[in-house]
């Protein structure tokens, strides 16, 4: 008789042991800066016990950022899990399907154009341009009525490099657009209010949802189209509603804090490993790892360099790059 526990009394574990490490890191991310906190000051803030200067840097200053960390975090991991169930592509992410380089060109315009100069009044314009790079993608993929994955994963990637050289572009073009679209584009969730939350809330959990609903059928999608199609499966709407679902959740991540990457790509493969290919636990695994990557890379950033900071965004890609080079090499394998 074997001594392991049985899988769904490990993986409930597992979920269990990640929501801790989630806790962790906001803990850390409302305590550490350029100015630390002690716990008990962040504790006595959050409670209303504590007014002093440390009080007012926890609760004005790093708790709206904790939780658009939380948010945007989730809908990248949980984008990420999607974009690679859809196209059963191990690299895809939402930057191969052109939604980051989509929202930071319409962004840059919008600058551009309109002289914007606040993150709030970014989010529809990212999340426009994140939409209609996605309908472009998804044009591209069309072959005989059905969306090819593997046409859609390519047609994404090329469309990401177009849009960014175009963005360079615009960027070249105007030195008040260089100087106002460069710190969004970074990607960042520092001086981010909650108020810049609000556009986005709705799309954000309605994406989560229809994130939940797909599960069942990226399980059997996995097996193949053909056979997906052989069980009943819509295998073109179902990775229809899974493409309108990532441009939900990774438009609204981008509009709030920029492109990060990484954070998609990352969140799956960590989780995977670990819950398995089963979409109904991957999903809600993505759901807690994708916002833990992005606020421990965000209070790396905060410390690394004190008292200056790096983006979270810089900080994600220079860590992520290694994974990209590593996940390549196996998928060449």
């Amino acid at each position: 008789m074997s001594g392991r526990p049985p899988a769904s009394a490990r993986r409930i574990t597992l979920l269990v042991a990640g929501t801790a490490l989630l806790v962790i890191c906001a803990a850390l991310s409302l305590a550490l800066g350029a100015r630390p906190v002690p716990l008990t000051t962040v504790v006595d803030a959050l409670s209303g016990d504590a007014h002093g200067k440390d009080a007012l840097v926890v609760t004005g200053l790093r708790l709206p950022r904790t939780v658009v960390g939380i948010a945007v975090g989730a809908a990248l991991g949980v984008a990420g899990a999607l974009a690679q169930g859809i196209t059963r592509n191990p690299l895809a992410a939402p930057t191969t399907l052109g939604i980051n380089a989509g929202a930071g060109f319409a962004v840059v315009v919008a600058i551009y154009a309109l002289g914007l100069n606040r993150p709030l009044e970014y989010v529809w314009f990212a999340f426009a341009g994140a939409a209609g790079a996605l309908f472009l993608a998804l044009l591209l993929a069309r072959r005989s009525g059905d969306i090819d994955p593997v046409r859609l994963a390519l047609g994404g990637t090329v469309l990401q490099l177009v849009l960014l050289s175009w963005t360079s572009a615009v960027m070249l073009a105007s030195e008040r657009t260089l100087d106002e679209a460069r710190f969004w584009l970074a990607g960042s969730i520092s001086e981010r209010p909650l108020d810049v939350l609000q556009p986005v809330l709705p799309t954000l959990v309605l994406g989560l949802l229809v994130a939940l609903a797909l599960t069942p059928a990226l399980n059997t999608l996995a097996l193949g189209d053909e056979t997906a199609q052989s069980l009943g499966v819509p295998v073109a709407r179902i990775r229809l509603a899974g493409a309108l679902a990532v441009v939900l959740l990774a438009g609204s991540a981008v509009a709030v804090a920029g492109p990060i990457a990484f954070i998609g790509l990352a969140a799956p493969h960590l989780v995977r490993p670990l819950l398995g290919g089963d979409h109904r636990l991957l999903v809600p695994g993505c759901l807690i790892a994708g916002p833990t990557l992005l606020l421990a890379a965000d209070v790396l950033g905060r410390v690394v360099i004190r008292p200056s900071e790096l983006e979270v965004g810089i900080v994600s890609a220079f860590l992520g790059a290694p994974l990209l080079a590593l996940l390549a090499r196996k998928a060449a394998r």
